[in-house]
C-alpha cells in the first residue's frame, strides 16, 4: 500500500517556498490488445512510482465491450485508479501519455483503435480545462459505465464535477456490456 505524503520530508518546493496543492485525481485505465492485465498492472505500478503521486485506491477490474471501436475489436479490461498528487494537470497528462508509450501504445489516427494501454485523466481535483490537449473533467466520462461503475466501487459518494453524483449518472446508463472480473485483481505496490 502506498503512503500519503509525509509532512516531515523537505523537498525542493518546500525550500523555494512554492506551494503545490494536493489534488485528488481519478484516472481510467484500459486495454484490449496484448496482455491486457499486465498492461493495467504496469500502469498502476508506473503511476505509483511517479514522484509527487500517491496511489490511494484501485478499483476492481471489469471486462467491457468496446465502445465506438472498429469492427472486430476485442473486449477491454478497465479499471479506475485514485491518487493524490501535487503535479499539475498538464504534467499528469504527460505522465499518462508516457506510461501508455512505455506499454507499446501506437496511435495511427484511427478513432478508438485497439490499444495496449489507455490512461485517461477523468478528474484532477476541481481543475477545469477545455484546451485541445487537455479537457477536464473528461468530456465523455459521464456517458461511460466502464468509467463510472469501477469509480463507484471505490467511492460510492463521488461526484463528477459539472455532471453530478456518479451513482445518479449510473442509473441512466446501460451497464449490460460490462462484467466484473472477480478473478482479476490489481495490486497496489
Amino acid at each position: 500500500m502506498t503512503e500519503t505524503p509525509n509532512p516531515h520530508i523537505i523537498d525542493a518546493d518546500t525550500l523555494t517556498g512554492e506551494m503545490h496543492p494536493i489534488r485528488r485525481c481519478v484516472l481510467s485505465i484500459g486495454s484490449n490488445k496484448g496482455d491486457r492485465m499486465a498492461s493495467l498492472q504496469g500502469a498502476v505500478n508506473s503511476l505509483a512510482d511517479t514522484p509527487e503521486v500517491w496511489v490511494t485506491g484501485v478499483s476492481p477490474v471489469y471486462e467491457t465491450e468496446p465502445v465506438g471501436c472498429p469492427e472486430g475489436a476485442a473486449p477491454f479490461l478497465n479499471a479506475v485508479v485514485q491518487l493524490d498528487s501535487t503535479l499539475s494537470a498538464r504534467t499528469l497528462l504527460d505522465r499518462a501519455l508516457a506510461v501508455e508509450d512505455a506499454f507499446g501504445r501506437v496511435r495511427t489516427g484511427e478513432a478508438n483503435e485497439p490499444r495496449t494501454l489507455d490512461v485517461d485523466l477523468i478528474v484532477v481535483g476541481d481543475r477545469r480545462s477545455s484546451t485541445d490537449e487537455l479537457r477536464l473533467p473528461h468530456p465523455r466520462a459521464a456517458e461511460r459505465a466502464f468509467v463510472l461503475r469501477p469509480w463507484h466501487d471505490l467511492e460510492s459518494d463521488a461526484v463528477l464535477l459539472g455532471f453530478g453524483p456518479i451513482a445518479e449518472l449510473l442509473v441512466g446508463l446501460d451497464e449490460s456490456g460490462i462484467t466484473l472480473r472477480e478473478d482479476l485483481i490489481l495490486d497496489l505496490q
